[in-house]
């Protein structure tokens, strides 16, 4: 959640596995705390190497990685979920960090073959999922102190957010997250989701907790929904704005059209679950109930 995903051209599986035929050793799927070139997969872990850090240590990234500013001036390996075998080898990694749901599987098989350390870090998205990432970064690039005194300032942060949204007198607001509009369509994130978890933690409701994942909502469901707010994250420079959002019919009828309450944010500070989950809450928070949270 990022810089541009752009259509990648299918892997080029027969020559990437020739080349690595000759390796014997197979998929680490372990750490190399020593390694001096790594390739980041997946924007949070990037984000948490530099916070670790462990930024000169990175090779190349994916485009996901957009924080810190600074992390785009590396070489980009492509979206995370649509990634080359051999376009990460050619960096001559020694380590591969890679969020869950990196792939496609077929290239993570690749680079099983070959013989770079690669781990996949866990991406739940909750309190102890954030803790478990930053941990897991640590422990895979030999921080794991620094991750575990990462971790802790963050969950002391997320705590001390989390107190202010409980003692909110306000009634909770109704948010539906509109991950995009297509063809007059709302595609919407329901239960089980990221948007799903740091709407509650900011104190609001899922106004479409009984659809699961992201789906495309009929115009009778955005109008049972009830939204007070409709939220949407930004990729790059692309953001909706309040006309494209409130000049569909179905949000006409919703009562965050009364007052065209939309808000924006950026994609992964909003979805990450890193450390600048805290600021996230926070800032969401502070959207939804104006003058009730502190800044």
């Amino acid at each position: 959640m990022f810089r541009s995903c752009f259509s990648y051209k299918a892997v080029a599986f027969v020559v990437v596995s020739a080349m690595l035929a000759h390796n014997a050793a197979h998929a680490t799927d372990a750490s190399n705390p020593a390694a001096q070139r790594i390739v980041s997969v997946g924007g949070t872990v990037t984000e948490i190497l530099y916070a670790l850090g462990a930024q000169d240590r990175i090779v190349a990234l994916d485009s996901t990685s957009s924080y810190p500013a600074e992390a785009t001036s590396k070489p980009d390996v492509g979206y995370m979920r649509q990634l080359s075998a051999e376009g990460i080898l050619a960096q001559e990694p020694d380590l591969i960090l890679a969020e869950d749901g990196a792939g496609p599987p077929p290239v993570l098989d690749i680079l099983r073959s070959s013989k770079v350390s690669m781990v996949l870090v866990p991406t739940p998205a909750s309190a102890d999922g954030i803790q478990q990432k930053i941990n897991a970064v640590g422990a895979a690039v030999g921080l794991a102190d620094q991750a575990e005194a990462l971790a802790a300032k963050t969950l002391k942060d997320l705590a001390a957010i989390n107190n202010e949204v409980a003692s909110l007198k306000e009634p909770k607001k109704r948010v539906l997250f509109v991950l995009s509009l297509s063809n007059g369509r709302v595609m919407a994130s329901g239960s089980g989701t990221e948007a799903a978890a740091i709407i509650e933690m900011a104190g609001g409701v899922n106004a479409v907790s009984d659809v699961s994942g992201y789906k495309p909502l009929t115009d009778e469901a955005v109008i049972a929904a009830r939204p007070d707010v409709v939220l949407s994250m930004m990729r790059g420079d692309h953001k909706l704005t309040a006309e494209d959002v409130f000049s569909l019919p179905a949000l006409q009828a919703t009562p965050a059209a009364a007052d065209k309450a939309l808000i924006t944010m950026d994609g992964l500070f909003l979805l990450g679950f890193g450390p600048r989950t805290p600021d996230a809450v926070r800032t969401l928070a502070g959207q939804l109930y104006p003058g009730a949270i502190g800044g």
